[in-house]
């Protein structure tokens, strides 16, 4: 495998003596070398004339998989590297409003008393960023497909339930649904429309679906805003769990329709790329995937633990 990284440099230093000098070794020395690897494999990789090196057409496919090694190799160093250095630094993070406010703002503490040398710079918006032209280190999102991500790394952090959801006065007001058909004839909330109208496709038993097509009589981008107006009787509104479980634990909201709900949304963040990742990036998303529970909930960890 040495044999096949000094030959990948030879290639890229345009010769046996740059490469020997980027190597610290004699000419002669990486020139017997390469030609003990040519022997070994019954191939010549390299064509030599007085002025030049050239690549044969079997060199050209197996200098492909030495420079991938070689990357390899790198890639493998660095991460040791990086394990073994502290944390420090400046974390940019991209989080929306209702995770921010429900999930990750209560856990922040800890990451930063764990580690003392990390700055966190953290936008609190629902806009959606470009995280290369931004320069973002991370961005946190609830989704319910991972295919927009595009060219950027995923780390899967769970799974957010939601469910459809009113106050019990609207329910004694407007009835209780038996069917998906019955929520068009009840007052709704929804977090964006469309010339008015708000739409979600249901799931219930046996793979059966519905499409819910609703005029919502309040609209608001933030979802805990909109969990106030269902905890007073505005209407029904579809709301992930972990920002309503003690209204519903405690009766001042009820799940509507119990089986039939939206496809769970997916907690996960996003980065530009493995590679290259700094140790504080690489502790903070460890981080994440330690307290986010499998329903995209914090885990509450004792607090004498983290002493």
């Amino acid at each position: 495998m040495n044999d096949m990284l000094y030959f990948a440099e030879v290639v890229d230093r345009g010769g046996f003596a740059a490469a020997g000098r980027h190597l610290g070794l004699p000419k002669s020395r990486l020139s017997r070398r390469v030609a003990e690897l040519e022997a070994r494999l019954g191939v010549r990789l390299l064509q030599r004339t007085t002025r030049k090196l050239s690549l044969t057409e079997v060199g050209e496919v197996y200098l492909r998989h030495c420079l991938a090694m070689r990357d390899a190799a790198h890639a493998a160093a660095e991460a040791v590297e990086q394990v073994q250095t502290e944390p420090r630094g400046t974390i940019r993070v991209v989080c929306p409003v209702t995770l921010a406010q429900s999930t990750l703002g209560p856990i922040m503490a800890m990451f930063l008393a764990r580690y003392p040398k990390v700055r966190v710079d953290m936008q609190v918006s629902n806009r959606v960023v470009d995280l290369v032209e931004e320069g973002v280190d991370v961005a946190l999102r609830v989704r319910t497909t991972l295919e927009d991500s595009g060219s950027l790394v995923v780390k899967n952090l769970g799974f957010s339930k939601t469910s459809l959801v009113a106050s019990p006065a609207q329910l004694q007001r407007q009835g209780l649904p038996t069917a998906p058909q019955d929520l068009t004839a009840m007052d709704s909330v929804a977090m964006s429309s469309v010339d008015g109208k708000a739409s979600l496709t249901l799931s219930g038993p046996v793979g059966a679906t519905f499409t819910l097509v609703h005029q919502p009589r309040y609209i608001a981008d933030d979802l805990v805003t909109l969990k106030f107006a269902v905890l007073d009787g505005v209407g029904i509104g579809f709301l992930p769990e972990y920002i309503c479980r003690e209204e519903l634990a405690d009766g001042r909201l009820v799940v509507v329709l119990p089986g039939w709900a939206p496809s769970p949304g997916i907690f996960h963040a996003v980065y530009p790329s493995r590679r290259g990742m700094v140790p504080a990036v690489r502790r903070f998303l460890d981080f994440l995937g330690e307290y986010a529970n499998a329903d995209g909930a914090p885990r509450w960890p004792d607090p004498a633990a983290q002493i």
